[in-house]
């Protein structure tokens, strides 16, 4: 999964930006660099990363004002999905609830453990991959649901042609064109169902993976000390 995570790094001070480049580049993660909130107001625009590390503290725009136009501001609206782990060498818990208020996902302090800080990395990526994965499960349980009522509404019309087909006064040319509705209803509904099941088999296969990555991110949850 890492490889494929793209991660921009914000911080006005060049040896933070180093070792998160060198640190997270050694495992597969592409790094982006950004020195100040402008730059990543930018670099957010060109890249959609992943995931965003963000230093709080930076002069003329400051990460929190950073997080709250990502989570807030309408042109950065298909941005607000970014999560986003925020870090400061303020240890102050008003800070760190601040941050989280605004719609960060993670807050680490200064000085930095590598261990903890790749262990949230990975959490909040994968917490994040898990909320994606349920957006999509809850959109195809609401594609079915429309082509359940679509077999329900092709069911009636059915019921209400045949019952026509049974009168005796009916015309030949009339019997005929209900025969061909009936025709078209059947084929209507055998597709219908056809896209059920498979949909069906799809959100299977599906429930089996959240599962899988809900134990990952359990287990990648730091342990507390």
């Amino acid at each position: 999964m890492d490889t494929k995570k793209r991660i921009l790094i914000v911080d006005d001070e060049q040896i933070n930006l180093e070792f998160f480049d060198v640190m997270l580049s050694k495992l597969g993660f592409d790094i982006h660099l950004a020195e100040n909130g402008h730059e990543a107001l930018e670099a957010v625009r060109r890249l959609n990363p992943d995931l965003i590390i963000l230093d709080n503290i930076m002069p003329r725009l400051t990460g929190w004002e950073v997080t709250k136009i990502l989570k807030n501001d309408p042109e950065y609206s298909q941005f607000a999905d970014i999560p986003i782990i925020m870090f400061s060498a303020l240890d102050d818990v008003r800070d760190k609830v601040e941050g989280l208020e605004l719609g960060a996902d993670d807050y680490i302090t200064k000085p930095f453990n590598f261990t903890e800080v790749l262990a949230r990395i990975r959490v909040v990526l994968r917490t994040h991959d898990l909320i994606k994965q349920i957006e999509n499960r809850e959109q195809r349980i609401n594609l079915t649901e429309n082509l359940m009522d679509t077999v329900r509404e092709s069911s009636a019309k059915l019921k209400a042609q045949i019952g026509r087909l049974a009168e005796p006064a009916l015309a030949a040319g009339d019997r005929q064109r209900l025969a061909g509705e009936l025709l078209q209803a059947v084929e209507l509904m055998d597709n219908s169902v056809d896209s059920l099941r498979s949909r069906s088999e799809g959100l299977s296969r599906q429930a089996t993976d959240l599962k899988a990555l809900r134990r990952k991110v359990r287990n990648e949850l730091p342990q507390p000390v």
